[in-house]
């Protein structure tokens, strides 16, 4: 798939990032991310990031990274395409790039780099480098220390061709219409931020359509009908499945840092796909925030 192939298929449909599995003391359970991935391929996103935010990237040793991307590559080839997670510093982040792409990724999630406050000629620099380093195309996740302003992704997108999408985690409109306005079509556009089906309907109407959903994890015929209602303009679907499901299910994953991860493997672990627990530093969630998410799953039916 060549990096434009790959911005056609990003520019429509439904995204997800599936669980890493742990098994209960911690360590990749392959077994159980092959059994994730057979479940969630069929209900219809057009593309799935393997070792995401939500998959835990930044917990994975680099040995446990190839494990988790070459499992999510021949599990799904010929189904659905992979895109690996890559960060880190720069050199540790153009490692795992070429190490996805060794493997068969069809494109590369370039996440924030680690920790360092950097300047925006740093980071594009470093958005560079990675791009450089590879064939396959790579989207963008501007996010926490990666704020990209739309000058600086315009002459990125002119020295990098395979730098073909945009992913929005920082929720700034005016940042998210500089960025569409200028770019146009150079990139496919992507709503990031957790829990993005709150922000799904606003977004479409900035220009961007598609978004990643991180509860497609454990029900994924929800997630499928709320983007269908999304794409359709079905405001009474849309505003029924945010009023029954997503209002109160932010009300449990707001309660502590870290929850956009730890409520995903809890609700895996409700939908009979037990992902194990989530690495420190992340906690998972306590008794009571479990019993309140089983019983919004279960209102929601069978998936």
């Amino acid at each position: 798939m060549t990096p434009q192939e790959l911005k056609t298929v990003l520019s429509s449909g439904l995204l997800s990032f599936p669980l890493t599995d742990f098994d209960a003391q911690g360590e990749f359970n392959p077994a159980g991310y092959v059994r994730r991935l057979e479940w969630l391929a069929p209900y219809g996103a057009t593309a799935l990031f393997a070792a995401g935010g939500t998959g835990e990237f930044f917990s994975l040793a680099a040995d446990e990274y190839s494990s988790v991307i070459k499992t999510a590559v021949d599990t799904c080839a010929g189904s659905v395409p992979i895109l690996a997670g890559v960060g880190g510093s720069t050199r540790q982040a153009i490692q795992y790039a070429q190490e996805a792409e060794r493997l068969g990724a069809k494109g590369l999630l370039l996440l924030p780099h680690y920790l360092t406050e950097a300047s925006q000629e740093g980071v594009a620099a470093h958005v560079e480098q990675v791009c450089k380093s590879v064939k396959i195309g790579v989207v963008v996740y501007n996010r926490n220390v990666c704020r990209l302003t739309a000058p600086l992704l315009e002459q990125l997108a002119e020295r990098c061709p395979n730098l073909i999408g945009y992913k929005d985690g920082l929720g700034d409109i005016e940042l998210m219409v500089s960025i569409r306005r200028r770019l146009g079509d150079r990139f496919s556009y992507l709503g990031g931020l957790p829990t993005a089906e709150v922000y799904a309907a606003a977004y479409k109407a900035l220009g961007v359509p598609v978004y990643s959903s991180a509860v497609f994890n454990f029900i994924p015929k929800t997630a499928m009908d709320f983007y269908h209602a999304i794409a359709k303009d079905d405001h009474a679907t849309v505003g029924k499945i945010i009023d029954d499901f997503f209002l109160p299910y932010l009300d449990i994953r707001n309660r502590k840092a870290g929850y956009a991860v730890s409520i995903v493997k809890a609700g895996a672990k409700i939908s009979g796909y037990d992902a194990g627990p989530v690495r420190a530093p992340l906690t998972d969630l306590l008794p009571d925030e479990y019993e309140k998410l089983a019983a919004l799953i279960k209102a929601q039916g069978a998936q």
